[in-house]
């Protein structure tokens, strides 16, 4: 089978495309189709132009100058391309775009692809409308072309149980909505013993709280409270910080972390390379995985959190969204209701005192992980997806 997959952004800085689609294509390869991926790589203009081959899978950025024209040059490569399938990943801009032409021309016998819509995340309202800095038309835009997009697709691939629900509540037969967590990406090996790590960072032998994160999934002032809680009855314990805000919300924490009196105890590696987290992991006793309760994160399926599980570092997270469906508690991870900071920072102490629980969940999460969240089993629902008749 020849499968186009089409992307509203290029493989980086952005995630989508790279950590969903493309590990996605590289099974289906494996499994005898033929992939190419088209993109507009918009927010990483270097790559403008440039076509390659990633492990058997081709993949073609367009060129993003003018913009106006991006959507018709996705159609054109893909149509040069002769797919089967049109798996559009996301909703949205020109992505939702390129599914709404490549619609029209069905209609009208220009094509016979079948069109496969992915949704990730939830835009509209209570969803990246609300986070991001769009103008009115953006916003009214975008909450359309996902309305449009889901309920104009052959199948619908989803990533959360959310989602799930929400494509059936638009009116999508069930048999077409398929269920596609995101998967286990395999981290770099690393290069350095967790001791050297830890003597690198001045963590020795300190009880160490690991937060792997954006920030903005969360209250701020809530992950201080807790952290002061957890930190308050161990003054040898440290806070390892791996990661930067979606916007600059890691100033504002580290500030609360002054106010609170333990900013000297955080170690802040900030934004690392791929090849560097292995090694950031093993230095950590106990990872953090906060949560609000709220309608984009209980529509979304946390890498950071696919990471941490299949790395083997015990998580204690908040039971929202697919955060139940990757934790099993006491199995592969402990979970707290959303917003009950006496509860989370009770079981992170619990936990941090108590290294045989601490290596059992985080051997039963990688098996978990492995066995339940492989690539190469998820993409026997994407195939069905394709051949799911309209």
């Amino acid at each position: 089978m020849r499968v186009a997959m089409v992307g509203p952004f290029g493989l980086k800085p952005k995630g989508t495309m790279a950590v969903r689609a493309l590990p996605l294509a590289k099974v289906l390869k494996e499994r005898g189709h033929c992939v190419a991926l088209f993109l507009p790589p918009w927010s990483y203009p270097q790559d403008a132009g440039r076509v390659y081959d990633e492990e058997g899978v081709r993949v073609e950025n367009v060129a993003v100058a003018p913009r106006a024209q991006i959507p018709l040059r996705l159609v054109s490569r893909v149509r040069a391309f002769q797919p089967e399938v049109v798996h559009v990943f996301k909703p949205k801009a020109y992505a939702g775009v390129t599914q709404w032409l490549l619609w029209q021309m069905r209609r009208v016998g220009l094509t016979k692809a079948r069109l496969v819509l992915d949704t990730d995340d939830w835009e509209g309202a209570g969803g990246w409308n609300d986070l991001e800095a769009y103008s009115w038309v953006q916003k009214k835009f975008f909450a359309w072309q996902e309305q449009w997009g889901l309920t104009h697709a052959d199948a619908v691939t989803v990533a959360s149980r959310a989602l799930e629900t929400i494509v059936w509540s638009l009116g999508a037969p069930r048999a077409r909505v398929m269920y596609v967590p995101n998967g286990v990406n395999s981290l770099p090996p690393r290069g350095e013993s967790r001791h050297a790590v830890r003597v690198e960072l001045g963590l020795e032998n300190a009880p160490t709280l690991l937060l792997y994160t954006r920030f903005f999934e969360y209250d701020l002032a809530r992950l201080a409270e807790t952290i002061t809680r957890v930190l308050t009855p161990l003054p040898n314990a440290k806070l390892l910080l791996v990661g930067k805000g979606l916007f600059g919300e890691e100033t504002q924490f580290l500030e609360m972390a002054r106010v609170r009196g333990w900013r000297e105890r955080v170690v802040n590696a900030g934004w690392v390379e791929m090849a560097r987290l292995r090694g950031l992991f093993a230095a950590g006793d106990v990872a953090l995985y906060p949560f609000d309760d709220t309608l984009v994160n209980r529509c979304k399926c946390p890498v950071k959190l696919i990471d941490l599980l299949a790395a083997g570092v015990p998580v204690v997270g908040e039971a929202v969204g697919q955060i139940r469906e990757y934790i099993s508690d006491g199995e592969t991870g402990l979970l707290v209701a959303p917003g009950d900071v006496d509860e989370f920072a009770r079981r992170v102490i619990d936990l941090l005192g108590d290294a045989e629980t601490r290596a059992r969940l985080g051997a039963g999460a990688a098996a978990a992980m492995a066995r339940d969240y492989a690539w190469e089993n998820l993409a026997e629902r994407v195939e069905r997806a394709y051949l799911t008749p309209p």
